[in-house]
């Protein structure tokens, strides 16, 4: 005789089909609360029986009807089914004898009730792999068959008790009802519609399904073919093997059963997707709850993120307006130095002797003082700048209107200007033409012969173009009176090498000064440290926002918990026709994915909206795509950390304590 292993019941002259030995089950074991059930149970059914286990209450009947259905197991004895050692199974296992060879009609009918009557028909297809068209047809032709055509759509607290029963009915023999399990199915029926369902369950036995009947009332039992009595867990009555078992029906029933094969793991994932959306969408108000604590988390990452390289930027740009490769040399003060004396140690001289060194495109000379301007009626006090020609392509500058003094002015002390925005507007508030008109300095005239492009303010906030350029001579001679340097910017060809550069400049004005009387900032290493520290700012307001985000997976992780706890028996329903454990895990995980990649996305728009409103009051906004990315990215991992839990101890629930929870 051959012993078929699960998933291939080929060759099923298998006598008997289920084969109980000994069989008892004891509720808290070891403990001072156990409880002994069942008491040594024997017994045989052979494929096409109709059998009908008949007991009093509390007499042990649904803990074996538990038992046979796998949703539970025995404390000790032997349990075989079609040759098969039962407890030799894992999890996985039984589940897959449940989903493969046993269909459940339960008194309390236990449909899902965010499904439709076809979609919860479909459910044991589902995790059989039977592809979603193939599946919608069988499960219409079932319904069909049971006088439900035309309500095919509808939910279960839209049929009637008589309806569910046929809902369940037709669950029940989705993938074959090989074993149809019916605990106590017309307990919940008025005596008519009970005699249907009896009708019912008669034809399928004729039709080759092993029946087995749990039933409390004697009149329903007589309906079977074979008759089992259990009083006090134990066995005290049976009539016999039944004698008008079609075997060759059943054995076909089986044969079909073990051709069925598993679905893939990736159709595993999209039903499991599909499910999952399907339970957001009818859990609507927890769905959205769930969903705005990472709303709130992403959008303040995105915000946080958006304004932080907002002020990067501005910081950096102002720095960097002066150019990136410039060297600003100046004298260093008294108290700077640690001794006595003054200023005075920088000359024209030396930005001369800085020009001549090599990577060096420029060195321009700088003298600056506060000074009181007229034109007309208009007095205005500006400063004053007194340099060298060169200084439009050594700042980057450029002239807006007319032209810059040239070499010739500086040789000659022409009395000549050029003006800064703010400087033009406030003494030509009119806008006229200023070239070739005439403003006093310290009582000088000068001949406006340019107005520069606007620069806006620098890093300290300061407006750089409230401003007036003259000559360094005639500036250092009619305005100052002194020829002692304020400032030298020097230019350099290549910023790689500015570091050298530095270096030579050092070299060389301790050489001329015969001390370390000045000091040098280096205009890219300014740039670079800016840029480090709004990093660094940065970093952190993104850190403070994502604390929202984690405190939104810890919401996500409590409204999953709270949901695995109402779905307790919808999850129990599952696993009774035939879902595995990685099935539960993967729903639940999916569900807390779905419902944090939504909310990363609506976070990330409204992050992206928050920060633009923010912008209009004059903050600087900067959005970049990695951070919305990774702010997204970690919206789905939040998801799956802190719905794994919740979806593990779903996964793990007990389906008998699953299906007994209210």
């Amino acid at each position: 005789m051959n012993k078929p292993e699960l998933g291939g019941f080929q060759g099923v002259d298998v006598t008997p089909l289920i084969e109980i030995t000994d069989l008892r089950k004891t509720f808290n074991p070891g403990t001072d609360m156990a409880v002994e059930v069942l008491k040594g149970i024997s017994l045989t059914i052979h494929p096409g029986e109709f059998v009908a286990i008949m007991g009093a209450s509390g007499s042990g009947k649904s803990t074996l009807m538990n038992i046979i259905g796998c949703l539970d197991r025995a404390t000790s004895g032997s349990y075989r089914f079609n040759g098969r050692d039962v407890s030799a199974l894992d999890a996985d296992e039984l589940a897959q004898l449940r989903r493969e060879a046993i269909g459940f009609i339960f008194q309390s009918y236990n449909l899902i009730n965010t499904a439709s009557a076809t979609e919860n028909v479909e459910v044991p297809a589902v995790y059989a792999g039977l592809p979603a068209d193939a599946r919608h047809r069988r499960a219409e032709e079932l319904l069909g068959r049971l006088g439900l055509s035309d309500r095919l759509g509808h939910r279960p607290h839209q049929l009637s008790g008589g309806q569910q029963q046929r809902v369940s009915i037709a669950r029940a023999l989705m993938n074959g009802g090989q074993i149809i399990l019916a605990d106590e199915p017309t307990g919940a029926l008025d005596s008519r519609t009970g005699a249907e369902v009896m009708v019912l369950l008669n034809e399928l036995s004729a039709e080759g399904h092993t029946v087995i009947l749990i039933t409390h009332e004697k009149d329903v039992a007589k309906r079977a073919r074979r008759m089992i009595e259990i009083k006090d867990g134990l066995v005290v009555a049976d009539s016999g093997r039944d004698g008008q078992a079609d075997v060759a029906k059943a054995s076909a029933r089986l044969t079909e059963a073990g051709n069925r094969h598993d679905g893939s793991p990736w159709g595993d994932l999209g039903e499991a997707t599909s499910m999952a959306l399907r339970s957001l969408r009818a859990n609507l108000f927890r769905t959205i709850l769930t969903l705005l604590g990472i709303v709130i988390g992403v959008g303040s990452v995105v915000a946080m993120l958006g304004l932080g390289e907002g002020a990067k930027r501005a910081v950096v740009e102002q720095i960097g307006s002066m150019g990136t490769n410039l060297l600003l040399v100046r004298p260093s003060a008294p108290w700077q130095r640690g001794q006595g004396g003054t200023t005075a140690t920088m000359v024209p001289a030396d930005a001369e002797a800085m020009s001549a060194l090599p990577n060096v495109i420029a060195a321009v000379p700088e003298l600056t003082g506060n000074v009181t301007t007229r034109f007309g009626n208009i007095d205005y006090q500006t400063q004053a700048n007194a340099t060298w020609p060169e200084l439009p392509e050594v700042r980057s500058w450029p002239v807006a209107q007319g032209t810059f003094f040239t070499a010739e002015d500086q040789r000659s002390y022409a009395s000549v200007a050029v003006l800064g925005q703010t400087a033009y507007q406030q003494l030509f508030p009119d806008c006229s033409d200023p070239i070739g008109q005439y403003v006093l300095m310290k009582n000088v005239p000068f001949q406006v012969i340019g107005v520069m492009s606007s620069k806006g303010a620098n890093a300290g906030g300061n407006d750089t173009d409230d401003v007036i350029f003259v000559p360094l001579s005639t500036g250092s001679l009619r305005l100052f009176g002194q020829r002692f340097l304020r400032s030298i910017t020097v230019a350099v060809k290549d910023v790689a090498l500015i570091d050298i550069t530095q270096d030579a400049l050092t070299e060389l004005l301790k050489a001329r000064h015969g001390s370390e009387d000045f000091n040098i900032r280096n205009m890219a290493a300014v740039v670079e440290t800016a840029s480090e520290a709004q990093n660094t700012l940065t970093v952190l307001l993104g850190s403070v926002a994502a604390i929202s985000l984690v405190v939104g997976g810890i919401g996500v992780m409590n409204i999953m918990l709270v949901s695995v706890t109402e779905r307790t028996r919808e999850i129990g329903i599952r696993m009774a026709t035939g879902a595995r454990t990685r099935n539960i895990l993967q729903q639940f995980l999916i569900e807390a994915v779905v419902v944090s990649g939504l909310g990363g996305v609506i976070g990330v728009l409204g992050g992206i909206a928050a920060a633009l409103v923010i912008s209009a009051v004059g903050m600087p906004v900067e959005f970049t795509l990695l951070p919305i990315v990774l702010a997204l990215a970690v919206s789905l991992v939040t998801g799956l950390v802190f719905g794994f839990a919740p979806a593990l101890k779903a996964a793990r629930l007990d389906p008998v304590v699953a299906l007994a929870s209210e």
